[in-house]
């Protein structure tokens, strides 16, 4: 037997192991995708609560300003009237509440 009947004749062998790998690579990756675009899809649900605010009121100042807010907001302590806003809290004394129906602004 010649060296080119020795080496050239015989069938070549497949690995199995590269194509597995490459398979469930491929797997993977589909339920990677999959996962991603059913999660995408969600609708988000990261939504603030709703507070009752109470009646829309306007308290016209002693010094002619006005302050647009609703009525759960104004709160008196000591014979003052006080405006708990969400970081500060502004004194209010002397002005008249007047319950209007004020537009928000947009």
């Amino acid at each position: 037997m010649t060296r080119l009947e020795l080496y050239h004749q015989k069938p070549k062998q497949k690995s199995w192991k590269g194509r597995f790998f490459f398979i469930v690579i491929g797997i993977v990756l589909a339920a990677c995708l999959i996962t991603y675009w059913q999660y995408d899809r969600r609708p988000a649900d990261l939504e603030a609560p709703v507070e009752e605010q109470g009646e829309k009121v306007v308290i016209d100042l002693p010094n002619g300003q006005k302050v647009y807010t609703y009525d759960h907001l104004i709160f008196e302590k000591d014979g003052k009237m006080y405006y708990k806003g969400e970081r500060n809290t502004i004194d209010l004394t002397g002005g008249t509440v007047v319950y209007e129906n004020w537009q928000e602004p947009k």
